[in-house]
This record gives C-alpha cells, structure tokens and sequence, in this order.
C-alpha cells in the first residue's frame, strides 16, 4: 500500500456508523497504508484517494449525536493539518412535501438558503413569546464546495448522476458488498402524516395501506435534492414533530440527523445524506445501506467536481521525504516513537536546508550582521566562568 504524510490529506470524510463508513471505504479509488496514531487522537482512521484527492474517512467510536461528531472532527483535525474540505456522509429521515418529491436511496446535500447555511440546529433556541427562536451559528459548505455543487447540478439537467455506476462498481468488489448494499426488495411507502405505525411492529406489514400518499411511479434512480438538513440529539419520529421544526425554521427541511451539527458548530462542512426513511413513525431499517451507498457515490461524484490544489514546490517535497520514510517494513515509523533513526535525519537535514540563504538573502543578511549596535552581547563573555570552545 502506498504510504503518505500526514500533511498530504486535504479532505476529512466523517461518517458516524460502521455500515456507512465502508460504503465510502470501498468505494475508493485506492486504500492508503493507515499511519501510526498520534498521541491524545483515540480515533483511528482509513486513508485512500477519492476522485483523485487524499482523504482521511473516519466514524464515530459507538455513539451518536452531535458531541461525538465535533470530537472525531477534532481528532482529526489535530492529526491532519492540511484538511480543506470537511464532508458528513451517512443516511437520514427524508422529509416529502409537494415541492419536494424525496424517495427512499435518494440523497440530501445541504445547502445554504439565505437564511440558514445548509444545516439548522433545531433543538438549541430560546423560548420568546412568538414561539421557540433557535440560536446558533454553523458553518455553510465552503465556497469551493458550494461552487461544485453548482457545475454538479448543472451537468444533472442533461445528464444522469453517477451514483448508480458508483454503486455498481462497489458490487463488483464482492458478493458480501452486493448483498449488503443492493436496493432492498421492500416497498417505497409513505403514510399520510396523521396516520401512526402500528406500535410493536419491525415493518408496516400490517399497517392500513389506503392510508398511503398516492405518487407518481419513478425510476429506481436515485434523486439529489439540495437544501436545509435539520440536526439534533434526537430521532424524529411523527409528522407533528417534523411539522414543528419546519415552523421554527421557517423554510423547508429536507431531511433529518444527527450528527452534522457538531460538525458545522466548528467547521465549514458539507452533509450528504442518503433518505433510509422517512422523518415519521413508520421507520425501518431495511433501507439503510443502500442509502448509505447512494450518499457515498454523491460524495465521491461532488469530489470530482473538485480541482485539485497545486502544491508548492516546498509541500511536494516535504510530503515525498516523509513518505519514503515509512517504506521499510514499518521499521521507519516505530523509530519515530524511539526518537532516533531516518526520521532523525530527515528533520536534520530539514534544518539544514532552512538556514541555507536563497539568492538576496544572503547580502540582506550580512548587511543585517554588520549594521548591528556595537558590542552587542558583550554583557555575555564577561559572566563568570564564561570561556571560548573550539
């Protein structure tokens, strides 16, 4: 596996459960070797290329919610310090209406709306005599993202995603993978809002299907729909509460999660979402790693959209010097952590290299050295015990 430094990733990839982490993981274009941890960073990570960039791609350590989101993001912020892009990936709770017409597998990416900047904390506010006022600032998608999202959305007017090749390529790897993340047999139903699952019941099986919303029959493509996604401590369950967070809001939420909050609290992040169900009492399971799929091939589709920053001439050689060091046999990286051997050297010559004058430097330095105060540091050589070495 090829081995890179930590400063050669730009792009930091959060998920925040296991089966959505390896839909992204096996859709990259190659696997990096994984480098040693740092200390005080207790999250580990997967490290590859994706549409051509490096990226870290890391989930949360069995919690949810959005503490445990802000802390990985951290971790890993720590760890790689050449991040530029930030993306959540994962599923979410779709919110159908009549303007916005979301089926289970498509996918949900925020974006800002004038008003919000793609997410919306929906449980942070304060009560006021015209309702609850939420507070808060997050982060909307960085411009560079934003600026891809626009290309991306412009090629989908005449042309079709390429989330569906995505995911076929992902089958392709293995049977366990096609098993796992194919589209589920069970059906693609809405209930009206008012009506309720029948409680103690793992499917709607038995659920009253004349209270189903009648809608128009669709391609089994998944479809991506741009705008607020709404996060908080909590899972939604019913119309009313969906309905009341849309009302706090005061626009339309397209979907529901978790974690993408304490994200955007710190950092400018984009979220992907791919609709496992619906923001209502009819939930199930049956639909969530096809949309963490869906959510992974949209992911890796905006990154392509994303030219690749052109490195100085310094960074190249930095990240090529540091990579070599980790070429025999993982000897290299424990001589870090013993504090001798080639990564000694390395920094060694680091040094050296830094202090070596380039062009003007060096007369804008002697004339510095002969233009200083007249017996500068003489107060030194006169300290008792003070002498001269060769």
């Amino acid at each position: 596996m090829e081995v890179l430094s930590y400063e050669a990733y730009t792009v930091g990839i959060v998920c925040a459960l296991e089966f959505e982490m390896s839909a992204v993981r096996y859709m990259l274009d190659k696997e990096h070797a994984r480098l040693p941890r740092q200390l005080g960073d207790s999250t580990l990570y997967i490290l590859g290329e994706l549409s051509g960039h490096n990226v870290i791609l890391a989930s949360l350590p069995g919690s949810q919610g959005k503490s445990a989101g802000a802390a990985v993001a951290k971790d890993m912020a720590r760890t790689f310090p050449s991040i530029e892009l930030r993306l959540m990936v994962g599923i979410g709770g779709g919110v159908p209406s009549v303007k916005n017409d979301i089926r289970l597998g498509d996918v949900v990416v925020s974006m800002p709306d004038g008003q919000h900047g793609g997410v919306v904390q929906y449980d942070l506010g304060k009560s006021t005599d015209d309702g609850i006022v939420l507070k808060g600032f997050l982060w909307p998608p960085s411009e560079i993202l934003r600026s891809a999202v626009s290309i991306m959305r412009s090629d989908h007017r005449i042309s079709q995603s390429k989330i569906p090749e995505f995911i076929s390529a992902l089958f392709q790897k293995t049977d366990e993978l096609r098993l796992s993340y194919q589209r589920p047999v069970e059906p693609d139903e809405l209930f009206q809002p008012e009506y309720r699952h029948i409680s103690h019941q793992a499917t709607c099986q038995l659920c009253d299907k004349t209270k189903l919303v009648h809608r128009q029959p669709r391609k089994p493509i998944p479809k991506i729909h741009y705008g607020l996604i709404a996060s908080g401590d909590q899972v939604i369950r019913s119309a009313s509460n969906t309905a009341e967070v849309n009302r706090r809001v005061g626009g339309d939420i397209l979907c529901f999660e978790m974690e993408a909050a304490g994200i955007a609290t710190e950092y400018s992040c984009i979220t992907i979402r791919g609709v496992s169900d619906y923001a209502d009492s009819h939930k199930n399971d049956a639909w969530q790693y096809h949309a963490a799929a869906t959510a992974a091939g949209c992911a890796k589709e905006l990154l392509s959209y994303v030219d690749l920053p052109q490195p100085s001439t310094t960074t190249e050689a930095l990240s090529r010097h540091r990579s070599d060091l980790f070429t025999d046999s993982g000897l290299a990286a424990q001589s870090i952590f013993r504090g001798r051997g080639p990564f000694h050297k390395f920094f060694e010559q680091l040094l050296v290299d830094n202090i070596v004058f380039q062009n003007d430097d060096v007369d804008w330095r002697h004339s510095a050295i002969n233009n200083q105060p007249a017996k500068r540091c003489t107060w030194r050589v006169r300290q008792p015990g003070f002498r001269f070495t060769d």
